[in-house]
C-alpha cells in the first residue's frame, strides 16, 4: 500500500495533538524539548521519506525505524505521549510488506510504549508493571486489528482479481459471440446470394448462350427479353439482400411466389413444372422464406443435375415436397455442391428438416418445417334456457 494524502492529514493532526499534549502536561522543559524533539524528528522523516515510502521498500523501512524512535522518545518525554500509537500501529501495518512483518513492527512500537514509561516515570513496581500492561494490552489490539484489517484486505484484492478475471472472461465471449454473429452471417449472406442471385446469374448465362447461338431473329428476341426479366429478377432479389428483408415475391403469399418461380423456371428452361400449393399455409415469413429458397434451390438442382423432363411442386401446410423424373442419384454419396447442405442448413435453422428420395425414376426433396399452432377458440358457454312455467 502507498501513502496517500489522508495519511498526511492523520500523521500531521497526531504530531499536533502530540505537541500540544507535550506542551500542557510535561513537568519539566526538558522533558517538553524532547518531546517535541520526538515531533520534529519524526516530522522530518515524515517529509523526506513518505514520498518514497511503499510497502517493504528502504523508505518504507526507515519511516518504521523513525515510527519507533518517536514512539519511545515521546513516552520517555510525557506518558500522555503513547497517543502517537493510535496512528503508530495501523502506520506499522500499512508500511510492513507481509503479516509477520506487520506483527513485528507492531511489536517494536508497543515495546517503545512500555520501554518509554519505564525510563521517563518512577522506577516503581506499580509502575512497571501497569506500563508492561498498557504495552501488552495496545499490542495485542494493534495486533488482532491488523491482522483483521489484512485479511479485509486480501478479501478485497481476491475479489478485485476476480472481477478483473470476469471482465476479461466477458471480454473474451463477446469477443466470440461477435465472431460467431459474424460468421452466421456470413453464412446466412452466403445462403441467400447463392439461392436467389447465383441461381438467377445462372439461368441468365444460360439464356444468354442460347441466344448466342440461335439464328432466328424472333427467338433470339424472346431469349434477350428472358435475360431481361432475368436481371430485374436478381436486382430485385439483390436489393432484397441489402434491405435485410424478406424477398419482395412473398408479399401475394407463398403459393402465389412458389408459382411464379415454377412458371419462370419453365420458361427458362423447357421443363414443365406443375404446382399443387396450399395458399392457406400455415407457417410465419420467415418460414415462408425458408420454403421458398428451398423451392428455388431445389428447382435448380433439377435443371443442373437432373435431366429431368417435368417436375411437380407440393405445398401441403407446412411440408414442401419437389419430384422431378430425371436419372436420379447416391444420396449418401458427397457431392460437390452446396445446394442440398443449404437447403439442410436452412431447414435445421428453421426448426425443420429436410429429406432425400432418389432412384432411377427420380428425386424427391421434402422440406418439413413446424407448422403455427393456431390459437383455441373458447366459445361462449351459453346456459340452456328455462321453459315457461304455467
Amino acid at each position: 500500500m502507498t501513502i496517500n494524502r489522508w495519511w498526511h492529514a492523520a500523521i500531521a493532526t497526531a504530531l499536533a495533538a502530540c505537541s500540544a499534549l507535550v506542551v500542557w502536561s510535561a513537568d519539566a522543559a526538558a522533558d517538553v524539548t524532547l518531546g517535541l524533539g520526538a515531533v520534529a524528528l519524526f516530522a522530518a522523516s515524515w517529509l523526506l521519506l513518505a514520498p518514497r515510502a511503499v510497502e517493504g521498500n528502504l523508505a518504507s523501512r526507515w519511516l518504521r525505524v523513525a515510527l519507533v524512535a518517536t514512539t519511545l522518545l515521546g513516552c520517555i518525554a510525557d506518558p500522555n505521549f503513547a497517543f502517537f500509537q493510535c496512528f503508530a500501529h495501523p502506520l506499522a501495518w500499512v508500511l510492513s510488506s507481509s503479516k509477520a512483518r506487520g506483527v513485528a513492527w507492531s511489536s517494536a512500537v508497543a515495546i517503545a510504549v512500555g520501554a518509554g514509561f519505564i525510563i521517563g516515570g518512577p522506577f516503581s513496581g506499580q509502575w512497571i508493571g501497569s506500563s508492561l500492561l498498557t504495552a501488552a494490552l495496545s499490542l495485542a489490539f494493534s495486533i488482532a486489528f491488523g491482522l483483521w484489517i489484512s485479511h479485509i484486505a486480501e478479501l478485497g484484492e481476491e475479489r478485485q482479481r476476480l472481477l478483473d478475471e470476469l471482465r476479461a472472461t466477458q471480454e473474451e465471449l463477446v469477443a466470440v459471440s461477435r465472431e460467431a454473429g459474424i460468421a452466421a452471417e456470413r453464412e446466412r449472406l452466403a445462403r441467400d446470394i447463392h439461392d436467389t442471385v447465383a441461381q438467377d446469374l445462372t439461368g441468365l448465362v444460360m439464356l444468354a448462350e442460347q441466344a448466342r447461338r440461335t439464328t432466328d431473329a424472333a427467338a433470339r428476341d424472346a431469349l434477350l427479353a428472358q435475360v431481361a426479366d432475368g436481371a430485374r429478377n436478381a436486382l430485385e432479389e439483390t436489393r432484397a439482400l441489402v434491405a435485410a428483408s424478406a424477398p419482395a415475391s412473398l408479399d401475394a403469399g407463398l403459393a402465389a411466389a412458389i408459382e411464379r418461380v415454377a412458371a419462370r423456371f419453365s420458361r427458362d428452361t423447357g421443363i414443365a413444372v406443375t404446382v399443387q400449393a396450399d395458399a392457406a399455409a400455415s407457417v410465419d415469413r420467415d418460414a415462408e422464406v425458408v420454403l421458398l429458397r428451398c423451392t428455388q434451390e431445389a428447382l435448380t438442382n433439377i435443371r443442373r443435375h437432373s435431366g429431368a423432363s417435368s417436375a411437380h411442386v407440393e405445398l401441403e401446410g407446412a411440408t414442401l415436397r419437389i419430384r422431378d423424373d430425371g436419372h436420379g442419384f447416391d444420396p449418401a454419396s458427397p457431392t460437390a455442391g452446396v445446394g442440398l447442405a443449404g437447403m439442410r442448413d436452412r431447414a435445421r435453422l428453421a426448426g425443420g428438416s429436410l429429406t432425400v428420395k432418389s432412384d432411377e425414376s427420380g428425386t424427391v426433396v421434402t422440406v418439413t418445417l413446424p407448422a403455427l399452432t393456431p390459437p383455441a377458440l373458447t366459445l361462449p358457454t351459453v346456459s340452456p334456457a328455462k321453459e315457461p312455467t304455467a
